[in-house]
């Protein structure tokens, strides 16, 4: 616990909580948003697309979209870090941060999963898509739907930040 509160006591991380310029926690807040929409939302896209929700779409067009997903993941890899760092003694204490954690990473691994699997296949749009692939798609909604809620909720359970062993339950 000592270690992390060290983290939190770092210039930058009492910079970002304790500022009051726009360039301070509300922009990494701002961006950390923006990534997850651009990794879940376009997700979400191409989930749906495999459910069956736009029938007559080509697939095979969609994996163009990875590039845009994979920023999305880098951009919230970095804000995410900077903004446990800064909030490392409550962040890092809360099992709903580790369940975060958990469908982020189960989400990545279905999107590459589906990339070699789904889009790798050269019958991609000449057949129906397999039942894997579709299971593959519904996972990857879980992932993200539970990573964005289980994101949400780290503001309202567990520990709150700067005022010692209080917790919301």
């Amino acid at each position: 616990m000592e270690f992390l509160l060290r983290l939190e006591q770092l210039p930058f991380c009492v910079w970002l909580h304790e500022s009051s310029s726009i360039f301070a926690f509300p922009i990494f807040l701002f961006f950390h948003t923006l990534g997850m929409s651009m990794i879940a939302g376009v997700s979400a896209v191409i989930d749906l697309v495999f459910l069956g929700f736009w029938p007559k779409m080509p697939i095979k067009p969609l994996e163009r979209l990875y590039p845009l997903m994979w920023a999305g993941f880098w951009i919230n890899a970095v804000t995410g870090t900077v903004l446990t760092v800064a909030d490392a003694s409550t962040r890092l204490i809360n099992p709903v941060f580790y369940i975060k954690m958990i469908f982020v990473f189960a989400g990545v691994a279905i999107l590459a999963v589906m990339r070699k699997k789904v889009f790798g296949d050269p019958a991609l749009d000449q057949a129906p898509l397999s039942m894997s692939a579709k299971g593959l798609a519904f996972a990857s909604l879980i992932c993200w739907l539970g990573a964005i809620t289980a994101g949400r909720l780290l503001a309202y359970l567990g520990p709150v930040p700067g005022v010692g062993n209080i917790s919301n339950h």
